[in-house]
């Protein structure tokens, strides 16, 4: 059996589905919580998370001795084109 491994893009859509779903209040979420998700290491995230940030598809928001993360409207945005494409690409057969 092949194993299947997700793309960045999937990732990056996990991370954002992740920070939307888990979010109290539009509190954020903790990089913990985003790890244990998204399923990605510790080193892998920060990386990720900054080009996120960078791009303004989350917004990092700190607290006393740590950072939470939400999602921004731009971040929403790509989400929803990110469901119709992969949604797209299925009624064919496909996967991505």
């Amino acid at each position: 059996m092949a194993v299947v491994y997700r793309t960045h893009v999937r990732i990056i859509a996990d991370i954002l589905n992740t920070a939307k779903d888990y979010s109290d209040n539009g509190n954020g979420v903790s990089i913990t919580l985003l790890i244990r998700r998204a399923n990605v290491s510790y080193g892998r995230i920060t990386k990720i998370l900054g080009r996120l940030i960078d791009v303004g598809l989350l917004e990092e928001m700190p607290e006393d001795k740590s950072c939470k993360y939400k999602i921004s409207e731009r971040g929403m945005e790509f989400l929803k084109v990110y469901s119709n494409f992969h949604d797209f690409v299925e009624s064919f057969g496909l996967k991505i």
